[in-house]
């Protein structure tokens, strides 16, 4: 298939800038083969079955937007620049690989000095990715990280304004606990602990998993035909105990439906064909597009993505292309807020059943 054939045209006005207050005031789609309603995200817990289970990412979101100086020559004639360095995934020996803007600015071996006492030196770099050596680690990394740090809003948000205190929160999810995501799982930010307790109550059973999501999740497709796109990789977990509530899911007949298309593709990358699931741990750099087989997934939530992303081609995967454009074309016609920020999309693949 095209790159082509993923595109469509997004009023700017309906790029979210800023989540709704509260969290589930969100609006809702409900998509399948047939059908199109809309709703609110509050009328989540009714629009599932009771012996449902939803996949929840837990990864935490670490606030890996760091600005610093780099500082050149001697005393008298010493030159400085700002240096943006945004965390992409630990590397070997405690350091970090980091997208760093500008690039050319720094050489090897030179250091970058950020607040809270934190400066790293440029070890090496490659393919545009910089690998960086901080002076502290551990607890004491976290601490000035915290201090330092900013959340690393998507391109389209921080286009239109910084990251600020409000940020810290509305770009977690209430149930984020394994650091080290640098993209928040934001289909997941629409659960409040409303929506948690009114799930329970309707008898819908939740699994926590992990994938780190990395800055790559923002790259562009470049390849006009898609079946050349190399996706980036990401680390992720799923234990033991995951596996089992899953897989006795699968066996009483409930539907596996996964929070995020982060928490579908790990399920995906660590199903087996005949969709059993085993405790996993590793890089996945699953691409899931149209012609791909789903092993576990019954239906998904997510919000509504770029055009010409991997993860339109996710969801296009799930509910067909044809079928993911008339949902789309619906959603900009009924004013639905886009992207990080925006509202949400239940898709059924197999209906809604009863």
């Amino acid at each position: 298939m095209k790159l082509s054939d993923f595109d469509f045209d997004l009023p700017e006005r309906l790029i979210a800038t800023r989540p709704a207050s509260p969290r589930s005031a969100s609006r809702l789609l409900v998509a399948t083969p047939t059908t199109i309603a809309d709703h609110s995200f509050t009328d989540l817990p009714g629009l599932l079955r009771p012996g449902d289970r939803l996949v929840l990412n837990d990864t935490e979101v670490i606030p890996a937007r760091l600005s610093g100086l780099r500082r050149r020559g001697s005393a008298g004639g010493a030159t400085e620049a700002r240096i943006e360095v945004t965390l992409v995934a630990p590397a070997r020996d405690g350091r970090w690989q980091a997208l760093i803007k500008p690039l050319r600015k720094v050489r090897d071996g030179e250091i970058i000095t950020f607040p809270a006492g934190l400066s790293a030196r440029l070890c090496e770099q490659s393919d545009g990715v910089a690998v960086l050596d901080f002076n502290l680690a551990g607890a004491a990394f976290d601490d000035a990280l915290a201090r330092a740090g900013q959340m690393p809003l998507p391109p389209y948000i921080e286009a239109r304004r910084k990251a600020d205190e409000r940020d810290r929160t509305d770009y977690q999810t209430i149930w984020a606990r394994e650091r080290g995501a640098v993209a928040a799982p934001t289909a997941s930010l629409h659960f409040d602990a409303g929506i948690m307790a009114a799930l329970a109550r309707r008898g819908i059973d939740t699994t926590h998993v992990t994938l780190h999501v990395g800055a790559g999740t923002f790259l562009p497709v470049k390849a006009d035909d898609i079946s050349a796109h190399v996706m980036h990789s990401e680390r992720g977990r799923v234990t033991a105990a995951a596996a089992e509530e899953i897989n006795a899911t699968r066996a009483s007949g409930g539907r596996i439906i996964p929070v995020g298309t982060t928490a579908l593709r790990l399920i995906e990358a660590a199903a087996a064909k005949d969709g059993r699931l085993a405790a996993w741990t590793g890089e996945t750099d699953i691409f899931i597009a149209p012609g791909y087989r789903f092993c576990l997934t019954d239906g998904l939530i997510t919000n509504f993505h770029l055009p010409r992303s991997t993860l339109l081609m996710l969801v296009a995967a799930l509910m067909g292309r044809e079928r993911i454009m008339q949902i789309y074309a619906h959603a900009i016609d009924r004013d639905y807020r886009f992207f990080s920020y925006g509202d949400a999309s239940l898709l059924l693949p197999g209906g809604s059943g009863g």
